[in-house]
C-alpha cells in the first residue's frame, strides 16, 4: 500500500526483508514521476499497481537515484522517460552487458561483481531471464535538471556523497521535500563498512542548502527535519574525533570533547569513520 505524504507525493515504504529501497511518486497537473524503479521487475510491477489505484496523471519520468541494483533492475517495467546523471549512466552500461541465467548469476558472484543477495533476488523475482537485457535510460544530464509536472516542479541534482559518487537527490519546493535515495548512508569497501570522511560536509551542505522539511531515505522511508538534523549532529561530531586509525584514540577524543560517552549511533558512525582511514591508509 503507498503511504501518502501529501496531496501529490505518495512512497511505497523500503522492505529491508527483500532487499527494496523506498519507491517515490510525485504527481503534478499533468504528469507523474516515479523516484527509483526497484529492485526487480516484480517490485516495479507492484509499485505501478498501487499506483493504478490512485486517480494520478500518467508517469511521464522515472528518476534513478543512482547505479545501485536495488534501485534500477526494475526500470524495464516502465513505459516512461527514465532519466539518471551521466555517471549513473555509465554504471549501468555494466549492468547491460550481463546476462541474468543461473550460471552467469553465479559466476558474477563468485568474482564479486554482483552479491549473493541480488543473485536471489533476480532469481526469485525474474523466473524468465535467460534473454533479459535491462535497457537504456532516455535523459542523461550532468549536474542539475528541472521538470515541470504542471504546477509541480521537481529540481533534480547529482551531488558527490558518503554512498555513492553517482548520487542524485530530488527536491519538490512547494513541499519541502527532497529525496535522498540512499546518498547519507555509508558504503562498504573490502569488507570494511566505512563512511567517506572527506564527502560529509560537502554532501550536507549540498543537500541543506534546500529549504526541506520532509526527508525520504531509501532503506529508512521518511524523517522529518529534526530527525534528520539530530542524524547530521551525530555524523559530524563522530568524523570531528576521528583523526587516524586508531578507535581508542578516536572514542577518547569524543570523551574529552563532549564530556560523555558517545552513544550507539555515534560508537557505530566512529567506528565507520576509522574504517574510512584503514581504507584510505591501504
Amino acid at each position: 500500500m503507498l503511504n501518502r505524504l501529501s496531496d501529490t507525493i505518495y512512497y511505497l515504504s523500503n522492505q529491508e526483508d527483500k532487499e527494496r529501497p523506498t519507491l517515490g511518486l510525485v504527481c503534478g497537473d499533468r504528469y507523474s514521476l516515479i523516484i527509483d524503479a526497484g529492485n526487480s521487475p516484480r517490485h516495479a510491477k507492484d509499485f505501478l499497481i498501487e499506483i493504478e489505484k490512485l486517480n494520478v496523471p500518467p508517469v511521464k519520468y522515472v528518476v534513478i537515484t543512482h547505479a545501485h541494483w536495488d534501485h534500477f533492475l526494475g526500470m524495464n517495467e516502465f513505459d516512461a522517460t527514465i532519466i539518471v546523471n551521466h555517471q549513473t549512466n555509465e554504471l549501468i552500461k555494466e549492468w547491460q552487458r550481463l546476462s541474468y541465467d543461473d550460471r552467469s548469476l553465479q559466476k558474477y558472484v563468485t568474482t564479486n561483481q554482483i552479491s549473493a543477495m541480488c543473485m536471489e533476488i533476480i532469481q526469485t523475482d525474474m523466473p524468465n531471464r535467460d534473454r533479459f537485457k535491462l535497457k537504456s535510460p532516455d535523459v542523461i544530464f550532468e549536474n542539475t535538471l528541472t521538470i515541470d509536472l504542471g504546477n509541480k516542479v521537481c529540481i533534480l541534482e547529482r551531488i558527490k556523497s558518503t554512498h555513492t559518487d553517482d548520487s542524485t537527490i530530488i527536491y519538490i519546493p512547494d513541499e519541502k521535500v527532497v529525496f535522498l535515495g540512499d546518498c547519507a548512508y555509508g558504503t562498504t569497501t573490502n569488507s570494511l563498512f566505512h563512511y567517506k570522511q572527506s564527502l560529509l560536509l560537502p554532501m550536507m551542505k549540498d543537500i541543506q542548502k534546500y529549504d526541506a522539511e520532509m526527508f525520504l531515505l531509501g532503506h529508512e522511508s521518511i524523517c522529518d527535519l529534526n530527525e534528520m538534523n539530530i542524524y547530521w549532529e551525530e555524523l559530524t561530531t563522530a568524523s570531528h574525533v576521528v583523526k587516524s586509525i586508531s578507535l581508542e584514540n578516536a572514542i577518547e577524543s569524543f570523551k574529552l570533547e563532549n564530556k560523555r560517552n558517545p552513544n550507539d549511533n555515534e560508537l557505530f558512525f566512529i567506528q565507520a569513520f576509522v574504517n574510512d582511514h584503514i581504507i584510505q591508509s591501504q
